[in-house]
């Protein structure tokens, strides 16, 4: 007869499991996945597989051109821009640039040539991170799309002439007078292009403002403005939350949501409770 033990033998621990140092150690370093805070690489297939475009007619706004986006602005899409953006992670242009190029390919079918035109960054935002993210991806994007039979360029025609207040949080109407004005084209760009057929490329389409004013600029130099296309389309119920500062690095809460999934998924350490 087998001797009796109060408690069955715990069952051992798997090895193929990270370590909750090494997977703190990979998030607060930066080396685990820039979506999900997953160790072992920049991108994890799941996010990866998350980055695959899936464009979609946006919905439509006063005075924006037809857009398409290539996702919506939650889960991984909206971690891997803001990584590529505010952690300024420039490895992931060419995942993004790919998933930019997809909508773009929807919103710009018709052959011919074509300027794809970038909404201009803020010039503090560009000295900040040393370059413009979203004229990055425009310019990537225009050599996935380019072919002989249809050249394809990037072309950035846009200039602010003015400064503008920061758009996080400002309702429809505050967005839309907050930009009114703010943008003139290049035309000295546009007449070295040879073309006049524009689609306006930018990250994250929420309340139309920025492209109405981007087209507005472009069309009163004699642009035909044929669309746009976005990565990804916000929620109008999202539209008027502050969801990230604009500090370049991400904020407390997020950092400690990544935090507390990674420490559950090692089965280390005590389950925090995420705050906000």
């Amino acid at each position: 007869m087998a001797p009796f033990t109060p408690f069955p033998p715990r069952p051992p621990r798997p090895t193929q499991a990270p370590s909750f140092t090494a997977a703190l150690t990979a998030l607060l370093l930066g080396e685990g996945c820039a979506g999900c805070g997953a160790p072992g690489g920049r991108v994890c297939a799941e996010c990866a597989d998350a980055l695959a475009p899936r464009p979609h007619r946006c919905a439509a706004r006063e005075g924006c051109p037809p857009a398409w986006a290539a996702g919506r602005y939650t889960g991984a899409d909206r971690a891997l821009l803001l990584a590529y953006k505010h952690r300024r992670i420039r490895s992931l242009s060419g995942p993004l640039a790919a998933r930019l190029a997809g909508a773009a390919r929807v919103a710009a079918p018709r052959a011919g040539p074509l300027l794809l035109v970038p909404v201009p960054a803020r010039p503090r935002g560009v000295r900040r991170r040393g370059y413009d993210p979203v004229a990055l991806l425009a310019r990537r994007a225009a050599e996935l799309l380019g072919t002989p039979a249809r050249p394809v360029r990037a072309v950035r025609a846009l200039r602010q002439v003015r400064a503008v207040a920061d758009q996080v949080g400002l309702g429809r109407a505050e967005r839309y007078g907050n930009l009114r004005g703010a943008l003139a084209a290049r035309p000295d760009r546009l007449a070295r292009a040879g073309c006049r057929r524009v689609l306006l490329v930018d990250d994250v389409l929420t309340t139309g403002a920025t492209l109405a004013e981007a087209a507005r600029a472009l069309r009163a130099a004699g642009a035909a403005v044929h669309g746009a296309a976005v990565l990804a389309e916000r929620g109008r119920r999202a539209a008027s939350r502050s969801l990230y500062p604009q500090s370049g690095k991400d904020p407390p809460t997020l950092v400690h949501r990544r935090l507390c999934t990674r420490i559950r998924q090692v089965g280390k350490g005590p389950h925090l409770t995420s705050a906000g």
